[in-house]
């Protein structure tokens, strides 16, 4: 029997569903193309386009050269109304012209222009060469090239001018990778867009066309890595049968310039290769990983390298033979080098032990490593210290590690933040993270600086991605999480960019540039992530969600194997109070931060409101900022972030009649599951809060419309994601 709540939501969505339906016979889309949709200019915009590129000079030889023009054939009739030639060899007076110096004549003068664009880098000029108007896309490598032409046809889509255009590129971090949890029976651990893109059973023979399109995605951001398997790794992955899998794969998306990685799992010497065990200093051990390593690279000449998740949520590890995670890093480093493979060795690991404090598990197990890893190893770190929560500080391992590179991991799918029915732009975020300043060396120590190596002088960098991304048509499961796919692309390429201006490119291309599209669109993608904060986790409340499949609220979950894996021991919220006391007085996390950053967020008259309950224990009549008392403020913050939800609705029901019917339909729908699902959020929450606290609601607050036995009653065993 359902539920009153899911029979409401149940309702809507029919009623949704019914619409889509009708809507059916109008010309639509479905969100496949992505933001790649190449559709006509504005007419005026058109011709001038079709008058200034007249036709594309571009060389053919290579699988990226082809690549190049393929795209080029592909998006310049659809913006420009009409397919301009392509050729080899200049023909007319105006032309957009591809190539490097090396493959091209009409490049080779511009040699230095590009010499210090780096391997990845790309100009793109209007220029005056031999008395003809040429659009230049040019750079040092054929992977330039295309991620120029990308950029060019971003530009089109959006009706930028090319006269006096002048542009120059080149990425700040060296591996831009998507991390996929994708298990080899399909299942997407924490995935909420179907199931997995790889069809084990039918590679290497079946190239599905959509591993193409993958590719292309992904270089029009220029993401150049992709892990292919869970972190929570089967050996198998490592096996003949599923190397050659993963060649079929890397083949395809080789033009693209994207490598192939393969999480490893650290136990594999014994379930593969018989032996009696994976102590990271044994000679066998060793071999057996160099053995390993040599037949990937025979089958993968371009691999990447391995992703490892040790010692952490019961995966083995070096930890298991008394040894560190340098010592486990470091083996497989070895066995890499001579192929220039890098290890990614995540920093998100706890013992069996129930710490302390679990925000400091990380930082303790690896600060006394630094500067003990191999040159090819770099060590991947989440955002924040506890686990992809819709706030956290930074991670205190940014800034503490100057002789390790650290590479930042986020989550792209949304685990934590309503999955892929709610409308949360992740690019602020982001840009959150990035722009936090450590202060390890004086003000501007940025998170980003430490990311793109400028920092402390690291040539190893990288950013990596939890993929949102399956077999689903819109990829991503809904329509606005492709967002989240393409804000990471781009903060991958450049850490500095902003996460607004990513939103307005982002809605440009895939809705319309209309400003009238694109300026209510942005605006509910600016907002939306600061509400979903307000309904589940205000003023640094963490990690209150329910237990197993993290689907709904369960401030209230307790017991079980571990005290970490549940809620009161996060908010420890009672009588008196609410909050993590994580001052000198408490845990004293605030100590793993540098001085200046410490000193503001042990200070409760100084630390951030938004990370008030993170840091301190703070009681219910405290008086805020606001001149409310902290209950007041706390029951207000989860009813403003409802009402931001009900006018994200509103603001997308002003584009009816603007947006194609499937995809508005489709995007209203989740809009009302996510109405009702804040609101679920805010009850819930409040209800098992005032049962602490014993505290009238504040005057206007509507009283939760069940018990709190309701909410605690309520249980989703099939809730989408969990990992198994």
């Amino acid at each position: 029997m359902l539920t009153p709540l899911f029979r409401a939501v149940g309702g809507r969505l029919c009623a949704a569903l019914a619409l889509l339906a009708c809507a059916g016979g109008a010309h639509a889309e479905d969100g496949y193309a992505l933001w790649m949709r190449y559709v006509p200019a504005a007419v005026e915009v058109a011709a001038g386009y079709r008058l200034q590129l007249g036709e594309v000079v571009a060389p053919d030889q290579t699988p990226t050269q082809r690549a190049a023009r393929d795209e080029l054939a592909r998006g310049l009739p659809g913006v420009l109304g009409t397919a301009p030639p392509i050729r080899t060899d200049l023909a007319g007076d105006r032309a957009l012209v591809l190539g490097t110096p090396q493959s091209s004549m009409l490049v080779a003068p511009f040699r230095e222009d590009i010499a210090t664009l780096g391997e990845d880098g790309y100009l793109i000029r209007k220029v005056r060469s031999g008395g003809r108007d040429l659009l230049l896309v040019a750079a040092r490598q054929d992977i330039g090239v295309l991620y120029g032409v990308f950029h060019l046809l971003r530009l089109l889509q959006r009706g930028a001018s090319l006269e006096s255009l002048d542009v120059r590129e080149s990425p700040r971090v060296a591996l831009r990778v998507l991390d996929h949890w994708d298990n080899l029976d399909r299942y997407v651990e924490r995935g909420y867009a179907g199931g997995s893109l790889w069809d084990w059973q039918t590679l290497p023979q079946w190239r599905d066309p959509r591993y193409t399109d993958y590719a292309r995605a992904n270089a029009s951001l220029g993401i150049n890595g992709t892990v292919l398997n869970n972190v929570n790794a089967s050996a198998l992955s490592l096996s003949p049968a599923y190397l050659a899998k993963a060649a079929a794969l890397a083949d395809l998306f080789r033009p693209y310039g994207i490598r192939v990685y393969l999480s490893a799992r650290f136990s594999a010497p014994i379930e593969l290769g018989g032996l009696a065990t994976a102590d990271p200093l044994n000679p066998e051990v060793q071999r057996w990983w160099r053995e390993k390593v040599e037949e990937i690279y025979a089958l993968i000449p371009d691999f990447g390298g391995f992703l490892v998740k040790a010692n952490s949520e019961g995966q083995p590890g070096p930890q298991d033979y008394g040894r560190s995670h340098a010592d486990g890093a470091n083996l497989l480093g070895d066995a890499l080098a001579p192929h220039n493979g890098v290890v990614m060795w995540r920093a998100f690991v706890y013992s069996h032990e129930v710490p302390e404090d679990r925000a400091k598990q990380a930082y303790g197990e690896f600060i006394g490593l630094d500067g003990a890893f191999r040159r090819n190893v770099i060590v991947q770190v989440k955002n924040g210290p506890i686990d992809f929560q819709p706030r956290e500080p930074f991670h205190p391992l940014f800034g503490a590690m100057p002789r390790t590179p650290l590479m930042m991991e986020f989550q792209i799918t949304k685990e934590y933040l309503g999955f892929a029915t709610h409308l949360v732009y992740l690019g602020t975020l982001y840009e959150e993270v990035l722009r936090a300043d450590t202060r390890v060396r004086g003000p501007g120590s940025t998170v980003a600086r430490v990311v793109d190596g400028s920092l402390h002088g690291h040539g190893l960098t990288g950013i990596a991605g939890v993929a949102n991304i399956g077999v689903d048509r819109t990829w991503s499961g809904s329509h606005f999480d492709q967002a989240n796919w393409y804000a990471f692309g781009r903060l991958a390429w450049n850490p500095q960019q902003s996460a607004r201006a990513i939103a307005e490119d982002w809605a440009a291309l895939t809705f319309s540039p209309d400003p009238q599209v694109t300026g209510p669109i942005v605006r509910m993608m600016m907002a939306s992530r600061e509400a979903a904060v307000d309904y589940m986790t205000p003023l640094g409340l963490h990690h209150l969600m329910a237990r197993g499949h993290h689907y709904g609220p369960g401030p209230w979950v307790d017991g079980g194997p571990r005290a970490d894996w549940t809620s009161v021991y996060y908010h420890r919220a009672d009588r008196h109070g609410v909050g993590f006391d994580r001052t000198s007085a408490g845990s004293n996390a605030v100590s793993l931060y540098a001085p200046a950053v410490a000193a503001e967020y042990g200070d409760l008259a100084r630390v951030p409101e938004s990370l008030l309950l993170w840091f301190h224990h703070v009681p219910w009549d405290h008086r805020m900022r606001s001149g409310q008392v902290l209950w007041d403020e706390l029951v207000g913050r989860y009813s403003r972030g409802v009402r931001q939800v009900q006018s994200l609705q509103a603001a997308w029901a002003t584009l009816q009649g603007r947006i194609d019917p499937q995809r508005y339909q489709h995007v209203a729908a989740f809009l009302q599951i996510q109405q009702e699902e804040a609101q679920w959020w805010r009850d819930a929450s409040v209800a098992y809060f005032q049962s602490l606290s014993g505290r009238p609601l504040p005057p206007g607050e509507p009283p939760p419309p069940h018990p709190l036995s309701y909410y605690q009653a309520l249980q989703f065993p099939f809730a989408p994601g969990d990992g198994r």
